[in-house]
């Protein structure tokens, strides 16, 4: 592909509408979008990050002769390609126009959907996910809503030939989706939209069998709700529990795709069932919010797609806790502190998939950005939601230092101690048939600290493309996984005890101190021992007020080579790393310094650049390592 292509011009059009029976925006008055005016700091900067994203991927669309068939395309320079799913773009493109007076969004939306009817359309009536053949259909829902809010909200900005051709084709979408999708049809993320997709649709068609079989969708999706915690739950095998009882979930679809969905399908269809049903699942997610925004999605079954803010290619948590925060104020802070953390990941008008992209000299995904701006822009054109609250008294679970609590339809603790936030996990439901997945076996996945954001972040143990076309490519040669773990390698194989999924876990409180300790093996992806048989680990995290203890033990041999305690510590780059000693490293955060001590000596693993970094969760760490049968690890956070 031809990296010469001429990106955004001004289109002129004639009177008839020369490139696609484009209406007029001559006549209208000065517009300020609903909700901005008077009603809180989180449409102020929805507004502000939809109108910078917007600008800049009108500038990525491609509209010289050189851009062939895919000409009218959202280029990505990252992937060098256009994705499947750009037509998203379709709706927040038209709001803007509203917005801005400016016919090159009119333009653009109108080339997004040639483009989609060129490379991306189907006889069968759905769209695919990537213009490649065999591609996955499924994401015809995420279309069909996009399209369909265009219409809704903003179509009176187009011609009527052309808004009569995009319904005919939306029936044909339609169809596809009523035909082949059922509560089994992909992960539990796709039937949910088409509860409100197919709802939506049949209002905007009036058809009742749309609405009838969007209705049947939403009920079902009320029966993906574990019984202890009130989590949903089928991002993956939905009918078949782990071992330890634990079903398929992930953290990031569900806050950012399917929760947003079933509130949109509830709020559209007056149905206080699924809305009562919502926000309590609502509030069980948010426990799973970090005080800066982030979800802590480190053990989720997609952990796969995990960035710090959410998901790599779903829509965005805004319009579920947004919409839904006459019912419990928290939800707006939820909202509020997640798009501030979007803002922050926003560089050259784009959005990054992750705090430490930029540092790390990491280019972003276009994806990121035109999906999320589909979220925020859904929220802008609902009626603002009235605050019973004021703002500045709202509080998360998390900003609370509550001691611990135990989710256990997922076997994961989480500790809320003095300033420190962490994570412990024995969760053993894999996504699918994929090994190497999230963390497990008693391990620590997160550590926060309010001076200094993560200090520990799990990823994939195995770094791998599940799915290619949604994933960045990892060149690092030396890259790993951020999980702290005990390891051994043996030529291509790794054992270690993050891997296993039998491991047990118990947590005490005593006197202040709350302590987490695990029983776990080395194992390798397919759940088994060293060749000379198991070495079982011990693994026992202490969290007072001021400090974090790490003990790592084992007892077991192996043929040859060393068994390892590898623990990264989340570091920008450009931060300023010193060793004290053999036995102490520093890290100086700014107002804070990151004390690190041991009983071995810490060397460090090989990096490329100083740092290894992960897509997932898009952060840079130090990756410290030592040596021996008991190793201690102790975290500090010093004030200057």
């Amino acid at each position: 592909m031809s990296h010469s292509f001429s990106r955004r011009r001004f289109i002129k059009t004639s009177a008839a509408g020369s490139i696609g029976l484009l209406g007029t925006l001559q006549g209208i008055d000065q517009w300020w979008p609903p909700g901005t005016q008077g009603s809180g700091e989180l449409y102020r900067l929805c507004n502000q990050l939809v109108t910078l994203w917007g600008q800049s991927l009108l500038n990525l669309q491609l509209l010289g002769a050189a851009a062939k068939d895919d000409y009218g395309g959202i280029y990505c320079p990252t992937n060098k390609l256009v994705h499947g799913r750009v037509g998203d773009a379709i709706y927040p493109f038209l709001r803007l126009a509203r917005q801005t007076n400016d016919q090159r969004y009119v333009d653009g939306a109108v080339l997004l959907y040639r483009w989609m009817e060129r490379r991306v359309s189907q006889d069968d009536g759905s769209w695919l996910n990537e213009p490649v053949k065999g591609a996955w259909k499924g994401t015809t829902i995420f279309s069909i809503i996009a399209l369909c809010d265009a219409l809704h909200y903003h179509g009176d900005l187009l011609d009527s030939r052309f808004k009569q051709e995009v319904k005919t084709r939306l029936k044909k979408a339609g169809d596809y989706v009523y035909n082949n999708f059922s509560i089994d049809y992909g992960n539990i993320n796709y039937p949910i939209a088409a509860a409100y997709g197919l709802s939506l649709l049949g209002e905007l068609l009036d058809i009742q069998s749309y609405k009838v079989k969007g209705r049947e969708f939403a009920q079902l999706a009320l029966s993906h709700i574990t019984k202890k915690d009130g989590f949903l739950y089928g991002e993956g095998d939905v009918y078949q529990p782990s071992a330890k009882g634990c079903y398929a979930i992930d953290l990031g679809y569900n806050v950012e795709e399917s929760l947003p969905n079933l509130v949109l399908y509830g709020l559209l269809t007056k149905d206080e069932e699924v809305l009562q049903a919502v926000t309590r699942l609502l509030q069980t997610h948010m426990e799973f919010m970090l005080p800066d925004g982030g979800w802590d999605n480190s053990w989720g079954t997609r952990n796969y797609k995990w960035t710090y803010w959410g998901s790599r290619t779903s829509d965005g948590c805004q319009p579920a806790y947004t919409l839904l925060a006459d019912r419990d104020p928290r939800f707006y802070k939820v909202a509020l502190k997640n798009t501030q953390l979007l803002q922050q990941c926003t560089h050259d008008g784009l959005l990054y998939g992750g705090p430490h992209y930029v540092s790390h000299k990491v280019p972003p995904s276009v994806h990121h950005t035109f999906c999320h701006i589909k979220a925020l822009t859904t929220i802008l054109d609902q009626a603002p939601v009235k605050l019973t609250t004021a703002e500045d008294k709202l509080v998360l679970p998390r900003e609370v230092a509550y001691g611990s609590r135990f989710f256990a339809d997922i076997q994961t603790w989480l500790i809320s101690k003095g300033s420190f936030r962490a994570t412990v996990t024995g969760y053993d439901k894999e996504y699918k048939k994929t090994k190497q997945g999230h963390a497990t076996g008693g391990t620590l996945t997160m550590l926060w600290h309010e001076a200094t954001g993560p200090l520990v972040a799990a990823s994939m143990n195995e770094y791998q493309l599940f799915e290619a076309g949604n994933m960045q490519v990892d060149t690092d040669p030396v890259s790993m996984t951020l999980t702290p773990r005990i390891e051994w390698r043996s030529g291509e194989n790794l054992y270690m005890n993050i891997s296993d999924l039998g491991a047990s876990i118990q947590e005490k409180t005593s006197h202040g101190v709350i302590t987490v300790s695990s029983r776990s093996r080395l194992v390798n992806k397919d759940q088994q021992d060293p060749p000379k048989g198991p070495v079982m680990c011990t693994v026992q995290y202490t969290f007072t007020n001021n400090m974090v203890a790490c003990r790592f033990r084992y007892e077991g041999t192996v043929p040859d080579g060393i068994i390892s305690v590898i623990f990264p510590v989340i570091s920008r780059s450009t931060e300023q790393v010193k060793a004290v000693n053999d036995h102490t490293f520093t890290i100086d955060k700014g107002n804070v310094t990151v004390k690190v001590t041991s009983n071995q000596d810490i060397l460090l693993s090989p990096t490329t650049t100083g740092r290894v970094f992960n897509f997932v969760p898009g952060l840079e760490a130090i990756p410290l390592a030592m040596e021996g049968r008991d190793v201690k690890v102790e975290l500090a956070i010093l004030k200057k």
